[in-house]
């Protein structure tokens, strides 16, 4: 079994890559687990940890050099859309006060599904869709050197 190892950051759009891992946002939280390629190939992924977490586009590579691309594997989520900014930047806010990993685009916002959420965005007068799509949450504040006070 192939092992990655080494992080490579954001790849070019044209870089030359040998294989796609499609992950959930769980595995690409983690720093050492063993998964598919999307042509079936099993490989074992184990970085440094405490890294950052890796995000779509993102390459990864083996001892050999050769190199692979990460993408975002679609998985259940809620969206929410506005035209208003005002009603995703409150349904923003009261979803940062509760630590949930949020994706935040122009136009809407995505949250792992939750009912729990789902009900507390509907009382800020948003409309949840359910979807399955990649899940992309932003990376927050103190992303890379942990969360500190001072």
């Amino acid at each position: 079994m192939e092992t990655l190892t080494q992080r490579l950051g954001a790849l070019a759009a044209d870089q030359d890559v040998v294989g796609t891992l499609v992950l959930t946002i769980e595995q690409r939280e983690r720093s050492r687990f063993r998964t598919m390629l999307d042509n079936g190939e099993v490989i074992g992924v184990i970085l440094e940890r405490g890294g950052a977490v890796l995000r779509a586009g993102d390459g990864l590579a083996d001892d050999t050099g050769r190199i692979y691309r990460v993408e975002a594997a679609p998985e259940p989520v809620s969206t929410v859309r506005s035209d208003d900014p005002l009603v995703l930047l409150r349904a923003a806010y009261h979803l940062g006060n509760r630590h949930t990993p949020l994706e935040v685009a122009k136009g809407y916002l995505r949250y792992r599904h939750d009912h729990v959420l789902d009900e507390m965005v509907r009382g800020l007068g948003a409309e949840p869709t359910h979807e399955t799509a990649p899940f992309q949450p932003e990376s927050g504040a103190y992303a890379g050197g942990g969360h500190h006070h001072g």
